[in-house]
């Protein structure tokens, strides 16, 4: 049974939330403030956590990064809520390390529908730690990459972007597998987060980046 936190001030939302995800067959703690979060955490790993961005004693996109620095929680699912429709604010959480999000007010069939595609995707499977396309190299047990030796400080997004790209180097990755296995998530606003990401990324390796590849109408690809 998957253990679930979640961190929302809103007695009234976080109420729902418990009685549709334990009707779910979910195990369910409630939080109403950052102090109990980050003291439960630390007794227990959650396998997911559904967190409030707009908290009254704490920034839920400081959290967020919090979440993603520590080794402990870092491949933890963060499923965030907002009440903040801004395209913008959706993206800060995205690319701070949040899997996915849900906007105020959600339907219930949505909520559980994200949080078992969540649990699905990180689900424990066989991958190679380590990864390599010329001379970069990603040592993903270790979270580090290098670029002609040089090591390269990257996002989480743009960790995971790459980490999709070397897994299938020389093969042609679609924009939405990438949208898909990245962002999780289906707004529109992501297709334009996605050239973005590429262009920083194709950045930050230097000369190398120049091994990732614009497939016009298709997606892109690492030259191994």
């Amino acid at each position: 049974m998957a253990l679930v936190y979640v961190l929302e001030d809103d007695q009234n939302i976080s109420e729902i939330e418990k009685y549709a995800l334990t009707a779910s067959a979910y195990q369910v703690e409630v939080f109403a403030s950052a102090a109990d979060f980050y003291r439960a955490i630390e007794q227990e790993r959650p396998d997911l956590i559904i967190l409030d961005i707009m908290l009254p004693d704490a920034d839920g996109y400081e959290i967020i990064r919090k979440l993603r620095a520590d080794a402990l929680t870092a491949e933890v699912p963060v499923l965030m809520v907002t009440a903040k429709t801004a395209e913008i604010d959706k993206v800060r959480g995205l690319d701070l390390g949040a899997d996915d999000y849900l906007t105020k007010p959600f339907g219930i069939m949505e909520l559980i529908s994200r949080v078992k595609a969540l649990l699905r995707r990180a689900a424990p499977r066989e991958t190679t730690t380590l990864l390599k396309a010329g001379r970069i190299a990603m040592d993903d047990e270790r979270h580090k990459v290098m670029a002609a030796g040089t090591p390269v400080e990257l996002t989480f997004k743009e960790y995971g972007l790459l980490k999709l790209l070397l897994g299938n180097a020389g093969k042609a990755v679609s924009r939405e597998e990438i949208l898909n296995e990245v962002w999780g998530t289906d707004f529109e606003g992501e297709s334009r987060t996605l050239d973005m990401h590429i262009r920083t990324l194709r950045k930050k390796l230097g000369e190398e980046g120049e091994r990732i590849r614009t497939l016009r109408n298709v997606g892109y690809v690492i030259e191994p």
